[in-house]
């Protein structure tokens, strides 16, 4: 059987990342490949990034309100008083994260970075498949080559439906990017901006293809969906906000949950200790029953999708360039841009919402997924098992 390498972010911490792993896995195992994701090392130290971050934060608390500054203070101070609190809490979420992926993902035992990649590594596998996630945004991979395969073969480099995450790439990598994207054997990836990208930087064009989550079924997922034992017995408004919006939006999700006698879960928020320590199993459980689901996470439109739940997305609200590219093409493909907050005019428009039309476009779109690594990997129909 032939093998494939899948390099992706690694780690323990974000429920779109385990679960984009797990479904790409999948897809792959569903054309007859061995597929095991290749652990890597990222725990270098890079003082200029450190510096960095700290000039921004900066920059960022001069442009803050008295109002917000005094927000973030209130919640230093109330971190620093059950920061032994918080700890056990992350503790626990890392290691069921990481059971998660011991039942459903193959991780190699071995790691690489930049300074050891095993010399045997390109021969071991028939394919390297990078993708898909973040996987080129530079605030994550550090500027890694490695991300763009370049320690493999030009012919064994696939990329599925990568993310740069940014609208734009930050000038100090676009040359290695125009580099490292110009070798890839087969290139696509997941939004818009970043097809337009890599015809400027290449002049290729990148065919834009769906996050592997939504090449899989709704019964694929809801068959590893596990009971979460703290979700709410009455109905509930489930949140789910990697930035910034919940702070801006509290009110109106409060008063949307009062009028319609909703509970508040909210999954990314530590203060909510035992919806926190849910597990990506559990993730797609809390979607799947809630009554109403605000985020600003693309994977949580995404389950929203696959699950037919009522949901309504807010722009994602954090220092630096924008990052809502890839839910902007998603919306788009699926035409379903009545559920950004800015297109609701009136409150009943928050659970109206129609999903006759979306598989009909979903079956075209997994098509148009499977051909594209049929031929990146030279896959005939009689080879699959």
């Amino acid at each position: 059987m032939k093998k494939i390498g899948i390099i992706t972010l690694n780690g323990y911490f974000n429920y779109g990342n385990r679960l984009q792993n797990y479904a790409l896995q999948e897809v792959l195992r569903s054309l007859g490949f061995h597929v095991e994701t290749i652990l890597i090392d990222n725990n270098t130290s890079n003082t200029r990034r450190k510096n960095i971050n700290l000039i921004s934060k900066i920059k960022k608390i001069k442009g803050m309100k008295i109002n917000k500054i005094f927000e973030k203070t209130t919640f230093k101070l109330w971190y620093y008083t059950h920061k032994n609190k918080i700890k056990k809490y992350n503790n626990e979420r890392v290691q069921r994260f990481i059971k998660f992926t011991h039942d459903h993902i193959l991780e190699t035992k071995y790691c690489i970075s930049d300074n050891k990649i095993l010399n045997d590594l390109a021969n071991s596998y028939d394919y390297f498949v990078t993708g898909s996630d973040q996987v080129w945004n530079p605030r994550y991979n550090k500027g890694s080559s490695i991300y763009f395969l370049t320690f493999a073969p030009k012919i064994k480099r696939v990329a599925y439906s990568p993310s740069f995450g940014l609208s734009s790439i930050p000038t100090e990598y676009l040359e290695n990017y125009k580099t490292w994207i110009s070798e890839m054997a087969s290139i696509s990836v997941r939004e818009e901006a970043g097809a337009r990208t890599i015809k400027k930087l290449t002049g290729r064009d990148a065919p834009v293809l769906i996050d592997p989550t939504l090449v899989l079924s709704k019964g694929k997922w809801l068959s590893i969906a596990k009971h979460a034992p703290n979700k709410p017995k009455k109905r509930y408004l489930l949140t789910y906000f990697l930035g910034e919006g919940i702070h801006n939006h509290k009110d109106v999700i409060k008063q949307i949950a009062l009028e319609n006698k909703l509970e508040i879960v909210n999954l990314a928020n530590i203060k909510d200790f035992k919806a926190f320590i849910t597990c990506p199993s559990e993730f797609i459980d809390y979607i799947n029953s809630a009554s109403m689901f605000f985020t600003d996470s693309f994977h949580g439109c995404v389950f929203s999708i696959l699950l037919e739940k009522p949901f309504i997305v807010f722009d994602r609200i954090e220092n630096g360039p924008s990052m809502n590219s890839r839910i902007d093409t998603l919306l788009s493909t699926f035409n379903l841009q009545s559920r950004k907050w800015e297109n609701i005019k009136d409150k009943k428009q928050v659970f109206d919402i129609d999903y006759s039309h979306v598989q009909p476009i979903l079956e075209i779109e997994r098509q148009k997924a499977f051909n594209y690594l049929k031929e990146a990997l030279n896959v005939k129909d009689e080879d699959k098992l």
